[in-house]
């Protein structure tokens, strides 16, 4: 009878072992937001380092991780800043949970970001200091590149300006 237990609560546990795994691969897809879904989650404007302004809501885009996790990145119309300010900031990033951006970890909250021509990625605090700054990578496959996207390809979440990106994964 202790023959037959073990072979039993062995097979039950691999079962809830997998159906658990299963579960959290399922949270975890990525959806990208289109249409009402992405209009509806995309702020009409983006307080940075004293100012408001208003979002370029056809340079917006938004991921959705599972059923509640979030992550809204936009262009925001800058000409009322200063130019140094609009040298490195041109849009928000707000994510609803901790993220990393290739690689550098990034907890929940409302960020600026700017893409450096020397292919660079900067994230900024609402103050506008840099919190980090990472290398993006080129896509030159990419067809129609345009000035902010976020784009699933090949299992990852890529945030885009232009051709170059970053990738995001939630923690």
């Amino acid at each position: 009878m202790k023959n037959l237990k073990r072979p039993v609560v062995g097979a039950i546990a691999v079962l809830l072992i997998c159906s658990l795994s299963l579960l959290v691969t399922a949270q975890e897809q990525a959806t990208v937001l289109t249409g009402a879904e992405l209009t509806r989650v995309i702020p009409p404007g983006f307080y940075f380092q004293g100012l408001s302004a208003p979002t370029q809501v056809r340079n917006s885009s938004a991921v959705r991780f599972g059923s509640s996790r979030y992550v809204l990145a936009g262009l925001v119309d800058t000409s009322g800043y200063a130019a140094d300010v609009r040298a490195k900031y041109e849009g928000f990033l707000i994510t609803d949970s901790a993220i990393a951006i290739n690689g550098s970890a990034l907890d929940t909250g409302a960020y600026g970001f700017g893409f450096s021509n020397d292919g660079k990625l900067n994230i900024l605090d609402l103050a506008g200091h840099q919190i980090f700054s990472v290398a993006t990578s080129r896509d030159a496959t990419l067809r129609r590149p345009r000035p902010l996207v976020i784009i699933q390809s090949g299992g990852e979440v890529r945030l885009y300006s232009g051709k170059d990106y970053a990738v995001i994964v939630v923690k």
